[in-house]
């Protein structure tokens, strides 16, 4: 096991644009998740080391059968900073990701900290202030998004940037596990989904979320930012393309991207 090389070649990739190897079976044992949270940690340091502000985190792995498909079956987590926000509409330099692609997602917004272990579902609708569509365009520093556990884990759970709707629901006006999604690209539908297709329901994301950070110490704190999970497959980035998601209930979300080449 080798952290410190770890961190220094998802640190060189991010700077450079150029992927790394997988780290599993090479520098991080294989399905070692505490070790890869450990790397994770290194970076997040680093990061509000040099001026970027904790804003929330990210729960992934939320779908059945990506857990399947990578033999996890529960959650992981990373952290969201203000430098990986990005304004409603706003348009993305393709270049400053590697391998990008964009999935639409509930975001909690919190209005009360979670600091008990044990979560319930009356502490999360009396914590959760409100909630926005969002679209998360996911990234990997790992070549061709050969990802396990142990990888996405170690690389932030494969964060990139986030953008936020604008215009806030309460809880009680929204049913969330019937919450259809469809996310278009230029107008097209290129993912189509539910809220229920997030652990059954983004409340229950944000559970595990919740009482797993509060259980590390790092509790959730009122002002948070919670991006619960996909609610349909994921789409790589077609440079030059605008992508809007609709979730029934929430309103809509847009980003667009610039050509190939901008850094």
């Amino acid at each position: 096991m080798d952290i410190d090389a770890a961190v220094g070649e998802l640190t060189a990739a991010r700077a450079s644009g150029k992927p790394c190897p997988p780290l599993r079976g090479r520098l991080l044992p294989e399905g070692d998740v505490a070790s890869a949270y450990l790397v994770q940690r290194r970076q997040t340091r680093a990061w509000h080391d040099r001026g970027e502000r904790r804003v929330g985190a990210k729960v992934g792995l939320t779908s059945r059968a990506v857990q399947e498909n990578l033999g996890v079956y529960q959650p992981d987590f990373g952290v969201l900073t203000d430098a990986m926000a990005v304004g409603d509409g706003d348009e993305v330099a393709f270049g400053r990701l590697l391998q990008p692609r964009v999935e639409a997602e509930i975001a909690f917004v919190l209005g009360a900290d979670l600091t008990e272990e044990r979560i319930t579902t009356v502490d999360l609708i009396r914590a959760v202030d409100h909630v926005l569509p969002a679209i998360e365009i996911v990234d990997s520093r790992v070549a061709g998004w050969d990802i396990s556990i142990v990888d996405t884990v170690a690389d932030n759970a494969s964060s990139g940037l986030f953008v936020l709707g604008t215009a806030p629901r309460r809880l009680a006006d929204v049913d969330l596990r019937l919450c259809g999604m469809v996310l278009e690209r230029a107008g097209e539908p290129v993912s189509v989904g539910a809220g229920a297709a997030c652990l059954g329901n983004p409340l229950h994301a944000l559970a595990w979320l919740a009482g797993t950070l509060a259980r590390a110490g790092e509790p959730l704190r009122a002002g948070d930012v919670v991006l619960s999970g996909a609610l349909g497959p994921m789409v790589a980035v077609t440079p030059g393309a605008a992508y809007e998601a609709r979730i029934s209930g929430l309103g809509s979300v847009r980003t667009c991207f610039s050509t190939e080449g901008d850094r």
